[in-house]
């Protein structure tokens, strides 16, 4: 960038009588290219990470070049945080702040000035100078279903701001109206210009939704929760731990002291759930409650009154503090030696107290792995991934029982599989006459399933099954599995990339007594004494047994593979591409050890910098899948839109850069659409260039189902574009350079058996959007990155 065009500036004919004046930088019409403003615009709208400014003379030999400004010059750059929606958005209810998104079901509150509540936020980059305020903004429904503004205070009043991250509270201005209806949203303003000037953000629909309420203060009164056992309340001073993840607590609830309502019911939620519990019937009531995840949790409840259909009163809130979960019995990571040194035992790496239970490799079809789940520097088990048919029988296994059948019980692992022709099993459990367990591939119904085996009280053997997922794996992907069984509720549940599938499955009576414990199996299973079969042909990882039943928050998080700080995801590069210094036809992955190859159709060429698309029939692609869809993935790339192939397509015109397909489309895509276009001029002549925007998701015969970017996309310049799928939360984001854009937004994923396609997209069981640009520096990894900053490091920003 190198603009050179100014105002009030002064060459070799100076006039003293001129006053002094900033030099003022102008775009140069002819360096459309590289435009100063347009590079700072694009800066600041995340469109990159990092921007180097440098103000120099037109000749730095010249003395006389800086002679006429006063001292030294100075190069003045105000940068104003970008806000972004607050978090955090609610109606005070007792000491916690509640937003009930759902319309016809608003929180009830008594007070007529109720508290609004919110965090404010910036986006990244702008935490530290930022100077913020909050407004929020209430709507009161009117008769006729519309609604009309009744307050929107900005908090902290002038002069004062509030910081990146800080809460905001602010009692309403005015009084609302007894039994009147609201809706509440909140934004964040950023300041600048000595606060006569802001920036504000989208507001928290976009992010949450609107937050209803409703004022009524005959209806109940906020009820009064009792704690039994193992859980107390938290106080100001002290929050003791006690129970842990699906450990259930007994709370009573009651109608508050003085409510004259006749209260006859009640509903409840924890924090960690979404929404409210069926109705307890009963004016006093006694409640079991499990909940999902450990630190402090609240527990919100609300009481039901008799009048007409019956009116839902105030909001209860209280906190308690669930200890942390006993965690796993038993660990196996597989990264006990290098590849080929021989060693053919898997250490139990699990701190619990207890008995270890190592690993033991059998036959020669059994080994280490360079390929590990947790990246380059991991190892993971192979077992019989090759083609000599002496080599199938190798598994591992423990010398005892790692887990209680009898009781709760929870398996987990990462699997990779190569073949799927034959039942493959992951995990089992031996027992007198058979596995109590298996967690295995069905070449039969082409699904994951748990099988859970025991014998009778005649002897005769029985089992039940939970088929998995609607869809059977990909092959040569990374996918993680999981088994639970409930000793208390009798039921089996089956989790496929942390997500359970379809509701728990009863075990019949008698099934609790299960065949007594053996030796825990790692790649086969046996359904005949002494005969084993089923034997895995792929690798295996991070395997994990636990003597509890998990709960589904805490199975996600254990598919979720955080490393040891709990902060950021554990990711394997599983495809990476480069075209620097490249030709010919094919490119070649050199850097992953898994070896795919990209290969060019069409007008497609290399040119030594990048791969080169002309938006007729340019493409390249490599056989699929590469991740499986349905877990947790991310994918970046650098692309560089073509401006004068793009006008000739016109608005509206949508290529694909990158995706995985399905049978009749994309599983996913990063896509760029253009949506208008944008009068310019060149030394007065005006010129058109095209208005689009980046998206990642699905585009489907109806339309996208996708995230977008937040500013037009930049046409002509090298862009890098990151999708993440967030298997576990179900949700999508899209980053430019490692800011992110828009929010996190729910998707459900699609799982992709076709080519993997960069430059064009299928669509409605066809190829098309055929993109003219240029793509470079294409990776992909199994796991999803937490957030930029670890996506920086991925990328190597």
């Amino acid at each position: 960038m190198g603009d050179r065009t100014v105002s009030a500036g002064r060459g070799t004919a100076c006039d003293p009588s001129q006053p002094d004046a900033p030099i003022e930088f102008n775009d140069d019409p002819a360096q459309s290219y590289e435009n100063l403003t347009s590079t700072v615009k694009s800066f600041a709208a995340g469109d990159f990470s990092r921007l180097t400014l440098m103000l120099k003379a037109y000749n730095e030999s010249d003395p006389n070049g800086w002679k006429r400004f006063d001292d030294d010059a100075v190069l003045d750059v105000d940068y104003v945080g970008v806000p972004a929606p607050p978090t955090s958005p609610g109606v005070l209810s007792g000491e916690i702040s509640s937003c009930e998104t759902d319309a016809g079901d608003p929180a009830v509150l008594s007070d007529p000035t109720p508290t609004f509540s919110a965090v404010a936020q910036t986006l990244a980059g702008g935490e530290s100078e930022a100077n913020l305020r909050t407004r929020f903004y209430v709507q009161k429904k009117n008769s006729d279903n519309t609604w009309s503004v009744v307050t929107e205070p900005v908090r902290p009043v002038s002069p004062g701001y509030t910081g990146d991250g800080k809460k905001v509270d602010v009692s309403s201005p005015v009084t609302l109206a007894d039994g009147g209806t609201y809706r509440m949203a909140v934004f964040t303003r950023s300041y600048y210009n000595s606060g006569n000037s802001y920036l504000e953000s989208h507001s928290t629909v976009t992010t949450k939704g609107w937050c209803y309420f409703k004022v009524d203060t005959t209806a109940p009164k906020a009820p009064v929760i009792t704690f039994g056992t193992p859980y107390s309340a938290c106080t100001a001073n002290d929050c003791p731990p006690a129970g842990g993840p699906g450990v259930k607590g007994t709370f009573t609830f009651a109608p508050a002291s003085g409510d004259t309502s006749t209260v006859v019911g009640y509903r409840y939620k924890l924090s960690s759930s979404a929404s409210w519990s069926p109705t307890v019937s009963g004016t006093t009531v006694q409640k079991a409650i499990a909940p999902d995840l450990a630190g402090t949790q609240v527990l919100q409840v609300r009481a039901l009154d008799n009048v007409g259909s019956g009116r839902w009163g105030a909001i209860a809130s209280v906190k308690f503090n669930v200890q942390e979960g006993q965690g796993a019995t038993g660990r196996w990571h597989f990264n006990d030696s290098a590849v080929g040194s021989g060693e053919t035992l898997a250490a139990d790496s699990t701190t619990t107290a207890g008995t270890r239970h190592p690993a033991t490799l059998y036959t020669t079809g059994a080994g280490w792995s360079g390929w590990g789940r947790r990246g380059s520097s991991d190892r993971s088990l192979w077992l019989n991934d090759t083609s000599d048919t002496t080599r199938q029988s190798g598994y591992a296994a423990t010398t005892s029982a790692a887990v209680n059948t009898q009781s709760s019980y929870t398996v987990s692992a990462w699997a990779y599989l190569t073949e799927n022709t034959e039942y493959r099993a992951v995990l089992s459990q031996t027992g007198t006459d058979h596995s109590g367990f298996v967690l295995y591939w069905s070449a039969g119904v082409k699904r994951w399933v748990f099988r859970f085996d025991w014998t009778d009280s005649t002897g005769t053997r029985r089992y039940v099954t939970k088929n998995a997922s609607a869809e059977g794996p990909a092959l040569k992907v990374w996918t993680h599995v999981a088994a639970v069984y409930d000793a208390d509720d009798k039921n089996i549940q089956l989790y496929v990339n942390g997500r359970a599938q379809g509701s728990p499955v009863a075990v019949p009576a008698g099934g609790e007594k299960q065949t007594p414990d053996g030796t825990l199996q790692f790649g086969r299973a046996s359904y005949v004494y002494g005969d084993y079969t089923q034997y895995w042909k792929g690798r295996i990882d991070e395997v994990a047994v636990f003597q509890e039943a998990l709960t589904p928050a805490a199975v996600a998080t254990e598919a979720r593979l955080l490393d040891a700080t709990d902060t950021t995801t554990a990711t394997e590069m599983v495809a990476a591409w480069n075209p620097e210094g490249a030709s010919g036809t094919t490119l070649v992955d050199t850097v992953t050890g898994y070896g795919r190859s990209l290969t060019l159709t069409g007008g497609a060429s290399l040119d030594g910098k990048a791969i080169v698309l002309d938006g007729t029939d340019a493409a390249t692609t490599t056989v699929g899948p590469v991740v499986d869809d349905t877990g947790s993935f991310t994918v970046t790339t650098e692309v560089e839109l073509d401006q004068a192939a793009l006008n000739a397509k016109g608005t509206g015109f949508i290529g694909q850069v990158l995706g995985q397909r399905t049978a009749d489309g994309s599983a996913w895509g990063l896509w760029y659409e253009t949506t208008g276009t944008e009068t310019r001029f060149d030394d007065d002549n005006p010129y058109e260039v095209p208005v689009g925007f980046w998206r990642f998701g699905r585009l489907g015969p109806d339309g996208f189902t996708a995230v977008d970017s937040d500013n037009a996309a930049v046409v002509g310049s090298r862009v890098r574009l990151t999708g993440v799928y967030d298997a576990q939360a179900g949700t999508i984001a899209l980053y430019l350079d490692s800011t992110q854009n828009d929010t996190d937004t729910p998707y459900t994923a699609v799982l992709g058996s076709g080519e993997l396609a960069a430059g064009k997209g299928f669509v409605d069981s066809a190829w098309g959007h055929y993109l003219p640009g240029r793509i470079s520096d294409i990776r992909i990894w199994t796991g999803a990155a937490a957030d930029g900053t670890q996506l920086d490091t991925m990328i190597g920003g």
